[in-house]
């Protein structure tokens, strides 16, 4: 199942990928050099590909801010065992970005990467297939048609000759947000078989996930608690956590500063802020101090005062607790001077 990863920043397209460390175009060429049919090597090396993940480079959990290179490969791994991840943690924890750098690293490019938001009135026809009324260019009359959504045009595309042995990426933000048993539908079935096929509500066809498509979630724990995700889903999905408890997500705004060769200070405001909220569903994550704004002048105190004050107060909403003087900067920069001598 490992392989070796491409080097970074490539983003070559399908016909352009390795086979064997060595680029189609390249053994392309030397088939051409020795009279043959350089279209026909090409469709052959496509053919006898395989599936494979690339395995994750130190120098993409460098360029990540991860901490170690073999957390992402235990990501890699979970990715290729289940074909569906759930990123969750509480808001700022990098979960979005994360999962688009990964899937982009993985799939060969943002061109095999689709990214979906959930919300409360998303459904099955959004998100795979309905009716939707379309204007006819000439008549003029509106009608409705069956429209393919976003997981059916990736699903295609991936089971698409030439692209079997190429991973796709679905990215679904905020999965928490929306009702997932109506948004799936029939669909739940196939994420757990993927060799099995199911017939659709609205084409009636016969329907199967290719094994080449790879679904990645992330899932706000402040909006609304993991315990309620049904058990359908947590079979279905491996859960992994990004808290300012653990790493990769606890040293992030630390290796950042030290990239961007700021002071620790932001570091250590963040880490005394987190140890005085009990719950660790609303405890602050790096990215709101990961953002230029925040080091002009004056950037520190709005950045607190607007980001992440209002985030505390909804928290502690109906409480008997005074968020300024709890969680404001004077108080903690008081707590993290040291002593006088």
């Amino acid at each position: 199942m490992r392989s070796p990863g491409r080097p970074s920043g490539q983003t070559r397209g399908t016909a352009g990928r390795t086979c064997g460390g060595r680029w189609n175009e390249e053994l392309a060429d030397e088939a051409a050099d020795d009279g043959g049919d350089a279209s026909e090597e090409i469709a052959a090396i496509t053919a006898r590909r395989e599936l494979e993940l690339p395995e994750p480079s130190d120098e993409l959990a460098k360029d990540l801010l991860v901490h170690d290179a073999s957390w992402l490969r235990e990501v890699r791994d979970l990715l290729w065992d289940e074909r569906q991840l759930i990123f969750y943690g509480p808001p700022g924890t990098g979960k979005t970005y994360l999962a688009q750098k990964l899937a982009e690293f993985l799939g060969g490019g943002p061109e095999q990467v689709k990214l979906v938001q959930f919300h409360p009135s998303y459904a099955y026809e959004d998100f795979f297939e309905g009716f939707r009324p379309q204007e006819d260019p000439e008549t003029r009359q509106v009608a409705f048609r069956l429209t393919a959504g976003p997981l059916r045009e990736l699903a295609d595309l991936a089971s698409s000759e030439g692209n079997r042995h190429v991973p796709h990426f679905l990215i679904v933000d905020e999965i928490n947000r929306a009702n997932l048993a109506k948004v799936f539908g029939e669909l739940y079935f196939l994420l757990e078989y993927r060799n099995k096929s199911v017939r659709l509500t609205y084409s009636g066809d016969d329907f199967a996930l290719p094994p080449n498509l790879f679904v990645i979630g992330t899932m706000n724990t402040a909006d609304r608690s993991i315990a309620l995700v049904d058990a359908a889903m947590r079979r279905r999905f491996a859960f992994v956590e990004l808290s300012p408890r653990t790493e990769p997500t606890k040293g992030m705004l630390r290796r950042w500063l030290a990239a961007k060769e700021h002071g620790s200070e932001p570091a250590d405001l963040l880490d005394a802020l987190n140890r005085r909220i009990a719950d660790p569903d609303f405890q602050i994550g790096p990215s709101y101090l990961m953002k230029p704004g925040v080091y002009r002048e004056g950037g520190m105190e709005r950045a607190w005062r607007t980001k992440i004050l209002p985030l505390l107060e909804e928290y502690h909403y109906g409480d008997d607790v005074k968020v300024e003087q709890q969680y404001g900067l004077a108080s903690l920069r008081d707590a993290i001077a040291p002593p006088p001598a």
